[in-house]
C-alpha cells in the first residue's frame, strides 16, 4: 500500500493541519471520481443527513452533520438534516431525497438498525449495509472476524454486568487478571468516541473501570494493553468497488486518547502520514483494507490500531459511521490526501450511481 514517496509527515494539532511538503500523491478521490462513469456525474443531488439522536454521541453527531453538509454544499448539492424523531419517516419522504447519508454516531446508528430503515425505504445512502454494520459494531464480533484473517488483535473477555452481582465482583476481577494479566483496558462492547473506555493496571483501577464502563452499557469488553503508536487508518472504495486506505494518522495525546481529547482542541496531536517506516506503514495500511473487507464493508471505515516495536499492528476497533468533526480522523487524513470537500462529493455520487445501476440491472 506504500507510495514509494519521501514520507515528510504533516503534523497537525486539534486545530488543523500545517502545509504538506510531501510530494504529490494521486489523492484516492481522484482515483475514485475518475472511475464514476456515468451521466449522473455531474447532477447536482438532493442529500438528507440524518445526524443527532438521544445518546451519549449525539453532539459528535451534529458536529459531523454541520461539517459534511457545509461540503457538500460547496460541491453544489443541496442539503438537509433531520433527526431520527417521529418526524423523521415523513420528512424524509416528503423531502424525497436522492441519497441519505446517515451520521448518527452510536449504538443505533452503527448497529445496522438506521441502516435497515434506509434500505426499508428503498433510498441510496452513504456507508454500510445494514449486514456489515452488525458485524462491526458489535467489537467482540468484529475481534473474532478479523482474527481469523490473520489480523492480530489483543485478547481479551466479554463480561454482562449480571455476571459481578450473581458470581461476586471481586472473585470475578481476580480471574479476569488472573488470565489476561495486567494491564487491561475496559470499554463497553459496543460504541464509539471513547465513552467508557478505561485503563486499569491494578485491581483498584480495574473495578473503578467497570464501573465506568457500565455507566454506557451492560457489557464491558475488557482487553490486554497493548503499547506502541496509537494509529488510525481511513478506507473508502473507489468508483471500482475496490478498498483503498487513505494516509495513516498518527495519534499522540497528553494522557488517554479519550472523548475529550477526541473532541477538544489541544489534548492531541496527529501525524499525518504516521511517522512509521515504510513497512509498518504499508502493514497497517494492509491490515485495515483486510479488516473492510473481511467484515463486509462499504464505502468507509476507520480502523484503530496500535503498532507494537516489532512492527505489529494491532486491531482496536472499527468505525463504520466514522466522524467527521474538526478534529475527527478521517477528514485529517482526507485533507492530507487531497480534499475532503471533493471526497465528500465522490462518496453521494458513488452511492447514487450504484443505486442507479442496480435498480438498472434489476428491470
Amino acid at each position: 500500500m506504500g507510495t514509494g514517496l519521501p514520507r515528510q509527515p504533516c503534523r497537525l494539532s486539534a486545530a488543523g493541519p500545517s502545509p504538506d511538503t510531501r510530494a504529490p500523491l494521486t489523492p484516492i478521490y481522484l482515483q475514485i471520481f475518475s472511475r464514476i462513469e456515468s451521466p449522473f456525474m455531474t447532477q447536482q443531488l438532493r442529500v438528507a443527513i440524518i445526524a443527532g439522536g438521544l445518546n451519549h454521541e449525539r453532539e459528535v453527531s451534529l458536529r459531523s452533520a454541520h461539517r459534511v453538509a457545509r461540503a457538500l454544499r460547496e460541491a453544489g448539492h443541496e442539503v438537509n438534516t433531520f433527526c431520527p424523531d417521529a418526524s423523521m419517516l415523513a420528512s424524509l419522504r416528503s423531502y424525497n431525497p436522492d441519497v441519505v447519508w446517515p451520521l448518527v454516531h452510536g449504538s443505533t446508528g452503527e448497529d445496522g438498525s438506521l441502516q435497515n430503515i434506509l434500505l426499508a425505504l428503498e433510498v441510496p445512502f452513504v456507508g454500510t449495509h445494514s449486514d456489515g454494520c452488525q458485524r462491526a459494531s458489535y467489537k467482540p464480533t468484529a475481534k473474532a472476524g478479523v482474527r481469523t484473517a490473520g489480523v492480530a488483535t489483543p485478547g481479551s473477555l466479554t463480561l454482562p454486568q449480571s455476571f459481578f452481582n450473581q458470581l461476586g465482583a471481586n472473585e470475578l476481577l481476580d480471574l479476569v487478571i488472573a488470565h489476561l494479566g495486567l494491564p487491561l483496558v475496559v470499554k463497553p462492547f459496543q460504541g464509539g468516541s471513547a465513552l467508557g473506555v478505561s485503563y486499569a493496571d491494578d485491581v483498584d483501577s480495574l473495578r473503578s473501570a467497570m464501573v465506568e464502563c457500565f455507566a454506557y452499557s451492560d457489557n464491558a469488553l475488557i482487553e490486554v494493553f497493548v503499547e506502541g503508536v496509537e494509529t488510525s487508518v481511513s478506507v473508502v472504495r473507489d468508483g471500482d468497488g475496490v478498498a483503498r486506505a487513505l494516509p495513516t494518522v498518527e495519534i499522540v495525546t497528553d494522557g488517554s486518547y479519550d472523548y475529550d481529547a477526541r473532541y477538544n482542541p489541544g489534548r492531541s496531536e496527529f501525524f499525518v502520514p504516521a511517522r512509521l517506516d515504510q513497512a509498518r506503514d504499508d502493514a497497517v495500511r494492509e491490515a485495515a483494507v483486510k479488516v473492510h473487507e473481511t467484515l463486509g464493508l462499504g464505502a468507509l471505515s476507520r480502523s484503530d490500531f496500535i503498532v507494537d516495536a516489532e512492527g505489529t499492528p494491532w486491531f482496536i476497533d472499527v468505525n463504520v459511521v466514522p466522524g467527521m468533526t474538526e478534529t475527527s480522523l478521517l477528514p485529517l487524513a482526507a485533507e492530507v490526501d487531497g480534499n475532503f470537500t471533493q471526497l465528500c462529493q465522490q462518496l453521494v455520487l458513488a452511492a447514487y450511481n450504484n443505486y442507479q445501476g442496480e435498480a438498472q440491472d434489476a428491470q
